[in-house]
This record gives C-alpha cells, structure tokens and sequence, in this order.
C-alpha cells in the first residue's frame, strides 16, 4: 500500500510551524547570560533585558495578533467600514504609551514590580484591590488567547484537517516551549513571525487587487456587494460614527493595561526603550491597515464563507499557488502563537505573584514561585478553550473587545493613580466593582454585541460598553476620593481659619 504525499499547503505550513517550535525551546538558553530561570523575573519578564529592537518585535508580536489578520478581515467582509476602527485605536494609543507607560515602567523598576498588582499594591497598599487588579487581569486575557486558538482553529481548517487533533498538538506545543522557556521564546519566534506576516501582507496587496482590477475595482465592487447584501457599508453611515469613535477610543485606552502587553513594557532594558516604540511601533499600524483591506478584496472577488473568520484563508487559497498558501497560513499561526505565549505568561506572574504568593503560601521561595507562574500558563490556556468552546465566536473580534472591557477598568488604579496620586483605595476599589459589574451585565444582556444603546439629546446613539463602563468607574472613584478627602478638607481649612483668628 503506498502512503498518500500530504498537500503542499500542509507540508510548507508545518515546515515553518516546526522551526517556529524549535526557536520557542532553544530560547530556553538565548540571553541568559548565567541567570538562573528559576526567577520570576528571569521566566517571565526575560531578565528585563530586551533593548529597542527586541521590545519592538516583542510588543509588536503581541500585539498585532491573529486578531489582526483573522478577525479585522472578518469584520470588513461582513459589516463594511465598521470594521476599520482597529486602525484608528492603534494610533491614538501610542500618544498614551509615550506618555504613560516610561512613568509606569520607572516605578515597576524602582520597585521590583512583575505586574500591574504589584504596582497598586505598592501604591495604595491594599490587598483587595490589588486581587482586584489581578483577576481582572487575568479574566481579561483569557478570551484574548481564545482569540489565538480560534486562529490556530482557522489555519487547521483552512488546511482540510478534520477533528480537534491539530489544535491539540499546537496547544502542547505552545504549552511546552511556554513552560521551558518563558518570555524569551515568544521573544524570540516574534523575529520569525513578523518577517512571514510582512511578506504575506505585501504580496496580499500587490497581487491580489492586480488580478481584480486595481484599488478602484476592489472598492467599486466591495461597496456593490455590501449594498446588495444589506449588511454594511463602503464608507461609514452617520450612525455608526459615535459607536467607531467610542470603539476606537476604548480600545486604545485597554491595549497597554492587559497583563501581555504590560509584560513587554516592564522587560525592556529601561524607559527610553518605551519612549522609542512608541515612536516606532506605529510602522504596524500601515500593515495592519494593509490587513484590513483584504475584507473589501474578498468581498471584491466573490469569495462566499460559511462563516466569516474563515475569510482570509479563502481569499489566499482563491488568488495564490499552494505552496504560498502554506506559508501564509503558518504565518496566521504564528501570529496566535506569539501573543498566546505572552498573555499565558503575563496572567501567570498575576496568579504566581498577586493571588498565589499573597494568599496561599507568602514564604515561597523564588523558585516555587517560578513553577507555579509556569503551572498557570498551562491553566491559563485550558480557561480560554473554555471560551472557544461555549462563546459565540461569529465574529471573533467581540472577544478581544469584551476582555478589552474588563481590563479597562483597571485604567484608573494602574494608569491614573500615576497622575493623580490622591485617590482614595476603597473610592478605587468600588469603581472597579461598578464598572465590571454593570459592564458585565449590560454586553450579557445585549448577546455579546460590545455596543450598547442610549439616548443623548433625544437620540439614539450606540457606545463601546467598555467605555461606558469605565466612565462609571471613574465617576465613582472621583465622587468617593473626594468624600473620603472630606475630614481632612474641614481639617485645614478649620486650621486655616484658627491661623487667621490668632493672628488677628
């Protein structure tokens, strides 16, 4: 009996996947010039070594995820402009990291802070909204790695491998090199992932509107077929202007307080590095708008899905010869495996160091706080199959946005209190539980849909919740600060008042 070659697609694709695993366990030795990795800070911050080019590829690799090339395509192809709001969002944010994240990483160096917790612990010096601040984090990240599994999911479908095998072996591979090698391996394979994405991105916009008819045919037929199905437009209609501003807005807020992207602030070499990305960082911002055209490019070539996650690898398999299709689908697969390893890891030093170390067992050693971050990077990515398995994932982009509610409302205890140094911890605390719950409760309520409808001025408007929702929050924390800061108030203006009257 002869054995049946496998496709080319399949060959080339677990070809590049293979070296991509092989970088992950060799980065076990990469850069430690001699530092036991039984640190904390060794596995999971890297040494807080990485100078520019390396943060650059490192908060650039989990940063622009699978999200990236999987969902924002997704959504062009079934709801029109709408879609683009990711790229407005990764513009606003850079302003806000220039000008917070070097302060943030300052006083995580002074102080030996692994995480946002730390950092409000050693602020406000509260425990409870410190665990607060940690499992926020931690329920944020996990439908952010679902995010990556469904791409994973995606590749392997695109592939024509049936059942949940294919999934299973990424997922060990990816639970191993994270356990091994902590932080350095998604470091890295970063190196990898953004020259494979970069050179699927250009062919995809070179190639791809030739072989239709140029730019102009891909917009001409994009918008025909949009109007024909009813389900969007080429170009923004005015009532979806406030809900694209307010996604935009909200999402650029969440982006740098989730505990992957954090990680990558608090391993670089030092402030300046911070201040360098985010000058440079923007260069992903061209290629993710890039990205985003390739939903009018499918909607321009016909390309019919059953669902519409699976847009881009239609259109790749409809305009490319085998063998590219293969690397181009390794490339989205390394685009999940990346960020995956990251948020695994940030959420990790979370529980290890903020609900583990705090409650559980305060007399660890640094190693057995070490193997218990590396046993939760594992738990961590059985938390998000949980998510694939029993969350609509339509569009997979509702879950980046819900966990992206959830982190916002750590935005005025981490980022905040840099700025405003008087808010009161308990005002803090109960903002936090306003803002989650109500938030919670209000995108449940409206079937995962991260818009939710209120009426300003007689009209009818749709608003991020997550924005809403940390609006709540911080009305909350400001009305309890200054309630707490009452007595003290009275206290010197009663002082004041008495300095006048003796001197009198």
């Amino acid at each position: 009996m002869t054995m049946r070659t496998p496709p080319i697609e399949i060959i080339v694709c677990l070809s590049f996947l293979g070296l991509a695993a092989a970088l992950g366990i060799s980065a076990r030795w990469w850069k430690r010039g001699g530092r036991p990795m039984a640190e904390l800070g060794e596995w999971g911050l890297g040494g807080r070594q990485f100078g520019t080019w390396i943060t650059w590829f490192l908060l650039g690799g989990d940063f622009y995820t699978a999200y990236t090339v999987i969902a924002v395509p997704a959504l062009v192809y079934g709801t029109g402009a709408g879609g683009f709001f990711a790229l407005p969002y990764t513009i606003i944010v850079y302003p806000i990291v220039f000008a917070a994240m070097p302060k943030l990483w300052s006083f995580a160096h002074r102080h030996g802070c692994v995480t946002a917790a730390d950092v409000v612990q050693i602020r406000y010096g509260t425990r409870a909204l410190t665990l607060a601040v940690a499992l926020s984090g931690c329920i944020a990240t996990m439908p952010y790695i679902a995010l990556q599994l469904v791409g994973l999911e995606i590749v392997s479908q695109a592939l024509g491998l049936s059942g949940e095998l294919p999934l299973l072996i990424a997922f060990v591979a990816l639970a191993l090199y994270t356990y091994f090698s902590g932080l350095r391996a998604p470091a890295l394979i970063a190196l990898v992932k953004d020259l494979m994405i970069y050179i699927v991105v250009l062919a995809a916009v070179a190639v791809i509107p030739a072989r239709l008819g140029g730019y102009a045919a891909v917009f001409d037929a994009a918008g025909r077929t949009l109007a024909a199905r009813g389900t969007g437009r080429l170009l923004l209609a005015p009532a979806q202007v406030v809900p694209y501003a307010t996604l935009a807005l909200g999402s650029a807020l969440a982006a740098f307080l989730y505990p992957h992207t954090l990680t990558g602030v608090f391993a670089a070499r030092s402030a300046a590095t911070i201040r360098r990305n985010a000058i440079l960082l923007p260069a992903y911002t061209l290629v993710l708008g890039m990205i985003a055209l390739m939903g009018y490019m499918a909607l321009a070539a016909g390309i019919t899905v059953a669902e519409p996650n699976m847009v881009v690898p239609a259109l790749l398999a409809a305009m490319f010869p085998p063998w590219f299709v293969g690397f181009a689908l390794a490339a989205i697969a390394v685009c999940a495996l990346v960020p995956a390893t990251v948020m695994s890891i940030g959420a990790a030093n979370l529980v290890s160091r903020n609900i583990w170390l705090a409650y559980v067992h305060p007399a660890a050693t640094a190693r057995e706080e070490t193997e218990v971050a590396q046993l939760v990077s594992l738990l961590m990515k059985v938390g998000a199959l949980l998510f694939v398995i029993f969350l609509p994932v339509t569009y997979a982009v509702y879950l980046q946005l819900l966990g992206g509610l959830w982190i916002l409302q750590t935005l005025p205890a981490v980022i905040l209190g840099l700025f405003l140094p008087g808010l009161s911890a308990p005002a803090l605390l109960a903002g936090w539980l306003a803002g989650t719950v109500w938030g919670t409760a209000t995108v449940f309520g409206d079937g995962l849909v991260p818009v939710h409808q209120v009426i300003l001025g007689g009209t009818q408007v749709g608003i991020y919740t997550g924005l809403l929702a940390v609006a709540l929050n911080a009305a909350v924390t400001l009305v309890g600060t200054a309630y707490a800061q009452m007595p003290r108030t009275r206290a010197r203006r009663a002082a004041k008042a008495a300095g006048r009257g003796s001197a009198g």
